[in-house]
């Protein structure tokens, strides 16, 4: 029983090594019926097309399947001169593709062609359209819909290439647009002046002008990109972002663009996390939408989100939402306690217990009550000089924990920022002589806390470039 079941099952592939001339045979059968009756092609395999170039994958060496794939070609032919006569372009098309693929003659597949461009050409109206995009081009209207100037001269060359009124036409029309990407580039407007060269290039690559566009996009997309970059340096972040998004708009995936967008998300990032170090926690969430609208899933944002919980149960921990009379009294007692420190002349040491510490303590329960606020007022100056003496002493870490001082008691501001981009720029200096020592440790570390004060300082990208490239040699 398995025997006669094996049989069975395997009578056909057990025919096929036996006696390989019937599938052949059966092949070529086929084709030929599939010929006859004109089905020269088919995606399921059924064509006459497959089934030849089946029979002549069996066995390469005969003559029979080779012959019926140029019976299949003539015929395609044929069937193409029929469907010009019939104005069925579209089918003419088909068959003339089919008939070039199977290798007919080429002087036959040419001349049908120029048949069936001159037909269409004729059906078309083309000396009509060329009017037509004639007047658009007078009136103003380039390519702004399909009855404009360029795609009606589009039109007239997809049937007559050579059709000399219809290159000049088009190239005229190109040299026109080009010149609307200039004006548009020189008020300030990349995407306008991007998309019409874009536009210029898709339909002539070779326009004479072309690269004097692209070259003056270039340059104003580089002005655009500078002044994104002054923005960030600035503190200005909407602008910046606004900026990065103006040329990636333009420049699709602009590597330094996206690169600007993402140290904008990274301020933004850093801001949420001073003001919720500040207890200012709408303004801290405002700071993290905005990073999380530009890169949600970035180290930076995700850890400003981890900072603002941790933030807001500190200040549960400190008192913030204890009954007011609890936490008066426990306000007073913290400026005191401030006070005792300062008069002691411990204003930023020991942690814990200076007068800073105490201070932050009741900025978290009050942080506009008019006590609290003149106490930050008479440490501020402490702080700034203890921000000065430490960065000129190129102590940064220290330097970094007054200037943390300084921004709790004096707020964001110009001079915070200066400050801080002053001493990310000393940590890109001592992080550049680290990597020049080959302290790669030292140099990534000094690059964190650059790129955590200032995410556009001057110079950070290229060190940052650096410390990389060192990093993957090593690696």
């Amino acid at each position: 029983m398995l025997v006669l079941l094996a049989l069975v099952l395997l009578r056909q592939p057990l025919a096929d090594r036996l006696w390989p001339d019937s599938r052949l045979q059966q092949l070529r059968s086929d084709a030929a019926a599939a010929l006859r009756e004109g089905r020269l092609t088919s995606p399921d395999g059924r064509g006459a097309r497959e089934l030849y170039e089946a029979a002549l994958a069996l066995d390469p060496d005969r003559d029979e399947a080779r012959s019926g794939l140029t019976r299949v070609g003539q015929a395609a032919l044929v069937r193409a001169e029929q469907a010009i006569v019939q104005r069925r372009y579209a089918d003419a098309h088909a068959a003339l593709a089919l008939a070039s693929e199977l290798a007919v003659p080429r002087a036959q597949a040419d001349a049908l062609e120029q048949r069936l461009r001159a037909r269409e050409a004729a059906d078309a109206g083309l000396d009509r359209v060329l009017m037509q995009a004639a007047q658009a081009r007078a009136a103003g209207h380039l390519d702004d819909g399909e009855n404009a100037a360029l795609p009606l001269y589009q039109r007239v060359l997809a049937l007559q290439p050579d059709r000399v009124e219809a290159l000049e036409g088009r190239e005229d029309t190109l040299a026109d647009l080009l010149q609307q990407a200039r004006q548009a580039l020189a008020h300030g407007d990349l995407l306008a002046g991007a998309a019409r060269i874009r536009r210029a290039q898709a339909a002539d690559a070779g326009h004479g002008e072309l690269p004097d566009a692209l070259a003056e996009l270039a340059r104003r997309a580089d002005a655009r990109r500078g002044e994104a970059e002054r923005e960030l340096r600035r503190g200005r972040l909407s602008e910046a972002a606004e900026g990065y998004r103006d040329i990636l708009a333009a420049l699709h995936e602009d590597p330094a663009a996206q690169r600007g967008l993402g140290a904008v998300a990274s301020a933004y990032a850093q801001r949420s996390e001073r003001l919720a170090a500040d207890f200012r926690f709408d303004e801290a969430a405002a700071a993290l939408r905005a990073a999380d609208a530009i890169a949600p899933a970035t180290a930076a944002v995700v850890e400003a989100r981890q900072h603002l919980e941790r933030a807001r149960q500190s200040r549960k921990r400190l008192g913030g939402e204890l009954p007011i009379a609890q936490r008066q009294q426990r306000l007073r007692t913290l400026l005191a306690e401030a006070a005792a420190a300062e008069a002691r002349g411990e204003l930023l040491a020991p942690p814990g217990d200076s007068a800073y510490d105490k201070l932050r303590a009741a900025q978290a329960i009050a942080p506009q009550d008019p006590k609290v606020r003149a106490a930050a007022a008479r440490l501020l100056p402490a702080a700034r000089r203890c921000f000065e003496n430490e960065l000129r002493g190129n102590r940064l870490s220290r330097a970094g924990e007054c200037l943390d001082a300084r921004r709790a008691l004096e707020g964001e501001g110009a001079a915070l920022v200066d400050a801080r981009r002053r001493l990310a720029q000393r940590w890109i200096a001592v992080g550049d002589e680290r990597l020049g020592a080959g302290e790669l440790r030292a140099a990534q570390a000094a690059l964190n806390a650059a790129r955590a004060l200032d995410a556009g300082a001057a110079g950070l990208e290229d060190f940052a470039n650096r410390v990389r490239v060192a990093t993957a040699g090593v690696n």
